[in-house]
Order: structure tokens, then C-alpha cells, then sequence
């Protein structure tokens, strides 16, 4: 045991002497190869540290040296305060640390921008070109760094502190030491290009970018790996810039062509912001060219992350919308870096299965083909006024609601408006998820939709849009919520013409009431926007039927108060609705065949009414009724709960017993219907008020009546017949005949004056004045001639007749109201009589 750990380490002397035994059997022609390289090492390391402790002291000389290279490239003038080799960091290269680094052109004195100001400015140089006595920049490491490119007003630039291939031609200098750069690479360098001239302003801080060059007979190719930060890609700096406040990543291959001066960066991969991008692009670099072009991809971005990547005018455009899932964008800016104003801008976006925001909504199930583009019309210029949002295809749903729309514009930017086709298929039903059933409310029925439209965008809203088209509705059921209105079985066509609403196969159904109507607005879309009150819907309507208790809702005034405080997402549309239900005029021209309300059945009505927002205007209003006709013209101020009316009525030739029952009596309670017979012609001009249920408001109605009765007759009229019994009792007072009967009432209240008038009638005459209440307060004096009208009845002279009326005694009554409450007929004196009447 001892023997064999004792023997390990000369196991390691073995394995060395066996190494150098097999070394002493090599070729000859080996081992020389191995000396010269281990000398060539050697002198190498000899010669580098040689290079070394010349360098370090001599570096003023070296400074001035790299110096006096690095201007001779230059128009402007290039310093550096301090020199250190660090020559470790660029081994075998010498490298040289430059401190302070300040570069300016010769007019820096003018404008004060300072090409480059750098605290650490490193390079590496040809160590045997050193050697040789020239400068020969492989490297070039900028840290702690400004880069300021400046262009003023005049079109003058800092850069010219660069030579041209001519200059140096001219002056016959060699080739710059630059020129055989391999690499470069920037630390927290803040590189700013700030064109005066042209508006455009490009400034990033660069965090790392490391770039090696590889140079070819037609140019020279670069790999480049960027870490910045851009505060500003503004390629016009009164519209905001581009990508501003985001982080940049990523790998670029960038190809340079002498000869086509152009330089062009390969599709690579970028991040931008927190989005994967591929990035491509060419920039023309020469003197008289300075066109450029970048294309930029991403497969999946938000659309507020895509907007947020675009200037300001666009972006606050696209703001106005928003999609909730990514989207896969294309963009192309194409322009001159040299041209004053916007570049050419292009982006293309396809949405499939997304939901869409808008101003008044959601839209779901969206799915288009969008374009931005700011050269709608070509040849019209790159700016706000030429800007356009082109959408194709577009399909979704709004509350429920499919449309789709070929094709939709918003165009010009300074002053934008929509322009598209909106086509829709959908259930009545639908409108209830749009509009507030405190409004409509839509139970069955379809609607076809086809509208070319144009609308204004102000503060972010659609505003005024005119439309041109169809609008169809068939067989549907509404209920018009404020007046209690339902509507079944409903047709209509509703066409937008560029300035008029024409309206037309209306058919609605109301209980038992079919309407017919078409009717039109003149320049309704103008007048809906700045002045609705001035909108008349001039309607044809026509009527088999017309039932009027099925519409007593226009009689009373709209309920809007719910309505105008309830807000949600359905306010916009309701209140709009609203708004035109509230303030428009409807002119009606009026063609009923039948007509009923309660007791009142007329026939051939014809009428011309129009209805307001204060109320309902009656104008030549004919009525067939009773056997005979009625004309009507007056007006209804609507209110809440009452409804004050205005009428003037002729009636010719009626049935006094239909009319009557027609209008219930009138409110009188001893006589009606039954007790009357003739033909009654009259003029009235009355006002009262009526509630939502059309009944008269007691004590409300003023207004005269002149009348004429023709061929009349009182039949089993109690109150005659009870004093008839004593006072006449062998005259037949069941019916009363009247040749003619006329006279005056005055209705003030529930009082109606009754002005002196004569009756002349088969069984008796009397003189009649005073006063009836429909309540209490009658108090009517009659005078009646006990004297029989039958002998009298071969008189033709109206003189004798009057003389012969009051021959002989003559009752004065009085009709006043009796304890129960009824009219009660008394004998009284003459002056009791008299004094009654006064």
C-alpha cells in the first residue's frame, strides 16, 4: 500500500516525460512549424506591449493624430480633452478611450446645436496600420452621448460637417479613415434629427445599439441589435408623432448600394411598445432623392394599442371606436424625408368575430375590411382635409339588430363625416333592446332597412345624418307608450328622398279601426335639426272604420315625464324620437266612411285637422249625421288632465231624436231623446273642456246656440203632461206638434239662458224665458194662453193669429227646482212671474 501511493505523482512525471518523448518524435518539418508560431505569439505579445507603452506615453501625439484624421473628414471640427488606451477591450486592436468628445460644424456659431457631445468616445484602430503611421478606424463605442442632427428654417444641416466623395476629390484627400469601420455600437445615447425646414422631428434614446458591417463591392451590409426608446417620430410636428413614448427591440439587416444611394432594411422582427412587429423599409440617401418607405406587420394588437401607435390627428379620429379583441394590422408610410408635411399613410385592418364600440353603442358580431388612409383623393395631398376610414364588408349586430353596410366612409379629418349603406333585416321586436318602451314598445312584425347615408361627426358624435332610401315595416303591433296608443297589423313604407320623408301604404289596425294613410314631410331631415317646430307631416287618411274611443289618447296631452328622466343606453334614440313626437305638426286631410263614438255614429266624415305639440285645429269638417249633416271647424288645447275646447258647429236638417241620443241627452236629465221628434238646424259657437276620456267637465262649457226646429214634436214630456192634466185636460198632450220652433240659448256653466221665445204648437202655445240649470238654479217663466190653437187653425193671417193667441185667460208658470231636486212646474201671479224672469 505504501509503494502504490508513493507512486502517483510519478504517474504525472510519466504522463510529461511521455509527452515530451513523443515531441522528439515528431516530423522535423512539425516542430519548426511549432517554434515559428510560438515566436510569432511571442513577438506579437512583445510588439502589443511595445504599442502599449508608446501609446501611453505619447498621447498627446496619438491624440493629435486621431484628431487631425478624424477632421480631415470634416467641415466643422472634431476635440477631444483626454485620450486613455484600453487595450485589453479591443484586443489585438488598439483601443483608444476619448473623453469629452464634443463635433461641430463651422456654423455652430449660428444655430447652437451641437452635432455630438459624448463623454466616452472609444474606438479600435489597425494596430500594423498604426504601426505604418496612419489611423485606421475599425471601432467606434459612444456612451453617455447626444447625436443632435439639425436643419433650420433655410435648409441649412449640421450634417454638412460631413465631405462629400466630391469635396474630398477636390481636395485631394484619400479615402476616409471611417470607411473601413466594422463596427459601432451606442450606450444611452439620446439621438435626436430635428428638421426646421420640414416640420419633422425624430428623437429616441437609445439604451444599446450594436451594429457590425460588412462591406461588398456594390455597398456594404449591417446587422444591427437596437434597444431605444422613442420620445418622438413625428414626421410632422403639428400633428403629433408616431410611436411616441415607446420601447423599441430587436434585430434589423440593413443592405447599402452605392450606386442607387439607397439603403434598405430587410423584414426583422421589432418590438414596439408591448406588441411584436415585423418592420421593414427603404430610404434613398442621395443628394437629389430622399424618398423612403417602411411597411410595418403584426399579426394580433388591440385597437387602442394599434391607435396609440399613430399621430395624434389620427388617433383621435380612431379613438371614437374600439374593438375588444386583437386585430392583425398592416401599415405602410411612404414619403421624402426632404418634403415638408405628412407622409403618405396606409393601414389595413381585418376584424373577424369582434364587438365593436361606437359613440351610441356596442356593435357584436362585427366583421369588416377597415382602411385608414390620408390621401384619399390622389393627387389631393397627405393631410386632415384628404384623411379617410374606408370600412367593406362590414356585418354586425346593434342591440340585437343584423345590418350589414358594403361599403361606409368617414371622410376629412379637419371637418369629418360618414358617409356609407345601411342594410337591415330584422323583427320588430328588436326596437325594444334600442328604444325605451316608456316610448314605443314593439310586440310583433318585420322591418327592411336600405338607407344611403351621410352624417356629420362633431365631438366625437355622429350628428345630423341625412338619409336616401326605404324603410319597411310589415304586419307589425306598437303601443305608443305617452298616449296609451296600440296599433296592430301595421304596413308602412317610410322613403328618405335627399330633402322629403315621403310615407307611404300605411294600413294600421286599432281594436276594431282600420286606417289607411300616406302622407309626406317637406324637407324633413333640415327642419328635424334646426327647427322641428316648423315640421308638418301632411297625411292622407283614409278610414272603412273608425272607431274614435280607440284614439282618445290624442286628446289629452303626452306623458313624457318618465321618459325625459330616466337615462340609459336606449336614451340617445328615445329621446331623439321623443323630441320629433313632441315638436312636429301633423296635417291631416280626413276621409272617414263610418264613424262612432259611443252613441255618436256619422258617415262620410271628411275634415282637415292638424295636430300640434298645444293641441288639435278642426278646419271644413263635413259630417253626415242623422239623416242630415254637421260642420265642424274649432280647436283642442291639450293638457294633462283636462282639455280646453274651441268649436263652432252648423248643423242642417238632423233628426232631433237621433242627435240627441247621440250626445246623451246633452247632460239633461227630464228630457232626452224619446221625448223629441223634427228637424233641427242650428249654429253654435261653444268652448268647454273635456277630459282624457272625451266626457265633459261639468260646469265648463260656454257659448251660444241658435236653433230652428222644423216640423217638431214633443212626445210624452212628463212635465207638460203633469200640468196638462189640470190645466188642459181634455187636449191629447202625448204629442205635441210644432211647425216651427226657433230661438237663442246662452250656456254659461251649467246654466243655459233661454231668450224669449214663442212656441206654437198643436195642442197649446206658450211664450218661454229664463234660465235651466244643469244643476240647481232653473228658474224658466212660461205664459200660456189657456185658449185651444185648434180654433185657430183655419187663420191665415199672422197678424190675427197673434192678436187671437192670448185672447182669454192665460197661465203664468214658473219651472223652478223642487225639494228633491227635479224641476217642478207652479202657478204663479203675473208679477211673481215677472219678477222671476228678471
Amino acid at each position: 500500500m505504501l509503494f502504490y501511493h508513493s507512486n502517483q505523482p510519478m504517474q504525472k512525471t510519466t504522463i510529461i516525460s511521455q509527452f515530451l518523448d513523443k515531441r522528439h518524435n515528431l516530423p522535423r518539418w512539425m516542430k519548426i512549424a511549432i517554434k515559428i508560431i510560438c515566436g510569432v505569439i511571442l513577438f506579437i505579445i512583445v510588439a502589443y506591449i511595445g504599442l502599449a507603452f508608446y501609446i501611453n506615453t505619447n498621447k498627446k501625439e496619438i491624440l493629435a493624430k486621431v484628431t487631425s484624421e478624424i477632421n480631415e473628414n470634416l467641415n466643422g471640427k472634431f476635440t477631444a480633452e483626454d485620450m486613455e488606451p484600453t487595450f485589453l477591450q479591443g484586443f489585438p486592436k488598439i483601443s483608444l478611450r476619448l473623453n469629452n468628445v464634443v463635433v461641430k460644424d463651422n456654423q455652430w456659431a449660428n444655430h447652437k446645436k451641437t452635432l455630438l457631445k459624448s463623454k466616452d468616445f472609444n474606438i479600435s484602430i489597425n494596430s500594423m496600420a498604426f504601426l505604418r503611421g496612419t489611423v485606421e478606424i475599425k471601432k467606434i463605442q459612444i456612451s453617455d452621448a447626444q447625436i443632435y442632427l439639425y436643419e433650420d428654417a433655410s435648409g441649412y444641416s449640421n450634417t454638412a460637417i460631413f465631405k462629400t466623395t466630391k469635396e474630398k476629390k477636390a481636395g485631394n484627400e484619400e479615402s476616409s479613415s471611417f470607411a473601413e469601420i466594422k463596427a459601432f455600437e451606442l450606450d444611452n445615447v439620446n439621438f435626436i434629427s430635428d428638421n426646421q425646414r420640414r416640420n419633422k422631428l425624430f428623437d429616441f434614446q437609445i439604451n444599446n445599439l450594436k451594429g457590425n458591417i460588412d462591406f461588398i463591392s456594390e455597398g456594404w451590409n449591417a446587422t444591427l441589435k437596437l434597444d431605444a426608446f422613442a420620445k418622438s417620430f413625428a414626421f410632422n410636428t403639428k400633428h403629433g408623432s408616431f410611436m411616441k413614448e415607446k420601447v423599441l427591440k430587436g434585430k434589423l439587416e440593413i443592405n447599402f448600394n452605392n450606386e442607387k444611394e439607397a439603403l434598405t432594411i430587410a423584414p426583422s422582427d421589432l418590438q414596439i411598445g408591448d406588441n411584436d412587429f415585423n418592420v421593414g423599409g427603404k430610404f434613398n440617401v442621395g443628394k437629389e432623392n430622399s424618398e423612403f418607405s417602411i411597411n410595418i406587420k403584426v399579426a394580433e394588437i388591440l385597437w387602442k394599442q394599434a391607435s396609440d401607435l399613430l399621430s395624434n390627428n389620427i388617433s383621435f379620429q380612431l379613438d371614437r371606436f374600439d374593438l375588444e379583441k386583437p386585430i392583425a394590422v398592416t401599415c405602410d408610410i411612404v414619403g421624402d424625408l426632404n418634403a415638408e408635411g405628412d407622409p403618405l399613410i396606409y393601414v389595413n385592418a381585418k376584424v373577424t368575430n369582434n364587438r365593436l364600440h361606437v359613440p351610441d353603442g356596442i356593435v357584436d358580431n362585427c366583421n369588416f375590411n377597415g382602411i385608414f388612409t390620408n390621401e384619399f383623393i390622389k393627387g389631393k395631398g397627405f393631410d386632415d382635409p384628404n384623411s379617410a376610414v374606408k370600412l367593406y364588408g362590414f356585418k354586425g349586430e346593434y342591440k340585437q339588430m343584423p345590418f350589414t353596410m358594403d361599403s361606409a366612409i368617414i371622410n376629412d379629418f379637419n371637418k369629418p363625416f360618414a358617409t356609407g349603406i345601411f342594410k337591415s333585416k330584422f323583427p320588430l321586436q328588436q326596437l325594444n333592446n334600442a328604444i325605451d318602451a316608456d316610448l314605443l314598445k314593439f310586440s310583433s312584425g318585420n322591418a327592411n332597412v336600405e338607407l344611403k347615408f351621410r352624417a356629420d361627426i362633431v365631438n366625437l358624435e355622429i350628428t345630423k345624418p341625412k338619409f336616401s332610401g326605404l324603410i319597411n315595416v310589415e304586419k307589425g303591433d306598437v303601443t305608443y307608450a305617452p298616449r296609451n296608443l296600440r296599433f296592430n297589423n301595421t304596413n308602412v313604407a317610410l322613403q328618405f328622398t335627399e330633402s322629403d320623408l315621403l310615407i307611404k301604404n300605411i294600413q294600421l289596425q286599432s281594436g276594431k279601426s282600420i286606417v289607411f294613410m300616406e302622407g309626406d314631410i317637406q324637407n324633413f331631415l333640415n327642419l328635424y335639426y334646426t327647427d322641428p317646430e316648423k315640421i308638418v307631416l301632411n297625411w292622407k287618411v283614409r278610414s272603412p272604420q273608425l272607431h274614435m274611443a280607440e284614439f282618445l289618447g290624442f286628446l289629452g296631452g303626452r306623458k313624457t315625464k318618465r321618459i325625459a328622466k330616466r337615462k340609459s343606453q336606449k336614451s340617445n334614440i328615445t329621446e331623439n324620437l321623443n323630441f320629433l313626437f313632441e315638436k312636429s305638426n301633423v296635417a291631416m286631410q280626413v276621409k272617414i266612411d263610418k264613424f262612432y263614438y259611443n252613441k255618436f255614429y256619422a258617415t262620410n266624415v271628411l275634415a282637415n285637422v292638424l295636430l300640434s305639440e298645444s293641441g288639435i285645429n278642426i278646419s271644413n269638417s263635413t259630417i253626415n249625421h242623422a239623416d242630415g249633416q254637421v260642420n265642424i271647424s274649432g280647436k283642442l288645447a291639450q293638457g294633462q288632465s283636462s282639455n280646453h275646447f274651441l268649436m263652432n258647429t252648423t248643423v242642417s236638417n238632423v233628426n232631433i231624436q237621433k242627435f240627441f241620443h247621440a250626445f246623451n241627452n246633452f247632460g239633461m236629465e227630464t228630457m232626452s231623446s224619446k221625448n223629441l221628434k223634427g228637424f233641427l238646424f242650428s249654429k253654435a259657437s261653444l268652448s268647454g273642456n273635456i277630459n282624457n276620456e272625451g266626457k265633459m267637465i261639468p260646469k265648463s262649457m260656454n257659448g251660444t246656440i241658435a236653433f230652428d226646429l222644423r216640423k217638431g214634436a214633443l212626445v210624452n214630456f212628463d212635465p207638460i203632461k203633469s200640468v196638462g192634466k189640470f190645466a188642459f185636460p181634455f187636449r191629447k198632450l202625448d204629442t205635441i206638434t210644432f211647425t216651427n220652433l226657433n230661438g237663442k240659448l246662452d250656456i254659461s256653466g251649467e246654466k243655459v239662458t233661454i231668450s224669449p221665445m214663442k212656441i206654437n204648437s198643436s195642442v197649446l202655445n206658450m211664450d218661454l224665458a229664463g234660465v235651466y240649470s244643469f244643476g240647481l238654479g232653473t228658474n224658466i217663466a212660461l205664459d200660456v194662453p189657456l185658449r185651444n190653437p185648434k180654433n185657430d187653425k183655419d187663420i191665415t193671417d199672422e197678424e190675427l193669429l197673434e192678436e187671437r193667441r192670448n185672447r182669454g185667460i192665460v197661465l203664468h208658470l214658473l219651472a223652478t227646482d223642487g225639494d228633491d231636486g227635479k224641476v217642478k212646474i207652479k202657478l204663479v201671479s203675473r208679477k211673481t212671474r215677472d219678477n222671476a224672469v228678471e
